[in-house]
């Protein structure tokens, strides 16, 4: 089921059709975490991943972007949150958030995580918190090309 939402001029919408992968990569290029994640990672991430793409209905370009790797039952890992730095400011980052907390595919979902380096402050407007039991938590870590500075 995709979900299409707009307003003042934009859209969002999870229709994996729509997504542009070039303009995936440039927007990810200028981030600090995936600035060096391989072509061909960035299109196996958005193929297996709930994806919002955020557009400029005046030209249609895509101009934002961000995933839920998921399994659609009980956890959620929100990542590439991004919106072009031509457009930041408009509380469009904050609309996807609100988009893909909503999204109906996504409304039984019961644990959410992110990474994050500088932007605590926004998550925490939407409920994120530090891990309660960091303890309870490992990772593997074989390739820093998925998450650079993750």
């Amino acid at each position: 089921m995709t979900t299409e939402v707009s307003r003042e001029g934009f859209l969002i919408s999870t229709d994996p059709a729509r997504l542009d992968l070039d303009a995936i990569e440039r927007l990810l290029r200028s981030s600090y975490w995936a600035a060096d994640r391989p072509r061909d990672a960035i299109e196996r991430s958005v193929r297996n991943s709930l994806c919002l793409g955020l557009y400029d209905l005046q030209d249609g370009r895509q101009i934002g972007f961000t995933r839920a790797v998921t399994d659609y039952a009980t956890f959620a890992w929100l990542c590439d949150v991004i919106v072009d730095e031509a457009y930041r400011g408009r509380g469009l980052g904050k609309w996807m958030m609100e988009t893909i907390f909503s999204d109906p595919a996504l409304g039984s979902i019961g644990r959410w995580i992110l990474a994050t380096l500088d932007a605590e402050k926004l998550y925490a407007r939407y409920g994120f918190s530090s891990l309660a039991r960091a303890e309870r938590w490992m990772e593997r870590v074989l390739s820093r090309n998925d998450c650079t500075q993750c």
